[in-house]
């Protein structure tokens, strides 16, 4: 693996139709399920949920259900108990996410500062 940690973001239509973020850390890849996609703009949140972690042959997997929507390799910001805060490096350029801890689940909310500024692409 290169020193940069990667992601993989899938598209998965089973059981229904929903993404799945993935973060290589520590040898494994950390995944959430995002039923409603990645948020479109800074005022949008989406549900993530927490799932197993995955085998880093996931970063290249896809099947009749399952697409690879983004990948490329990803950078912690910040973390603590209730937050982590990345950016994606992925096809189409840097986006900055915030993983939100809630009381069930986490959020996940796409920054109002974004790298390159408000017309980042993406």
């Amino acid at each position: 693996m290169s020193e940069r940690p990667a992601f993989v973001l899938h598209e998965h239509w089973r059981p229904r139709h929903h993404f799945d973020l993935r973060l290589e850390e520590d040898g494994v890849l950390r995944s959430w399920a995002v039923p409603r996609g990645l948020p479109p703009d800074a005022a949008g949140d989406r549900l993530a949920v927490a799932v197993p972690d995955h085998a880093l042959d996931h970063l290249g997997y896809e099947d009749e259900t399952k697409k690879i929507a983004d990948t490329g390799w990803w950078e912690e910001h910040d973390r603590t108990d209730r937050r982590i805060l990345f950016t994606l490096h992925g096809r189409a350029g840097a986006v900055r996410y915030a993983l939100i801890r809630t009381a069930r689940d986490w959020l996940l909310h796409r920054t109002r500062d974004q790298p390159g500024g408000a017309d980042a692409p993406r």
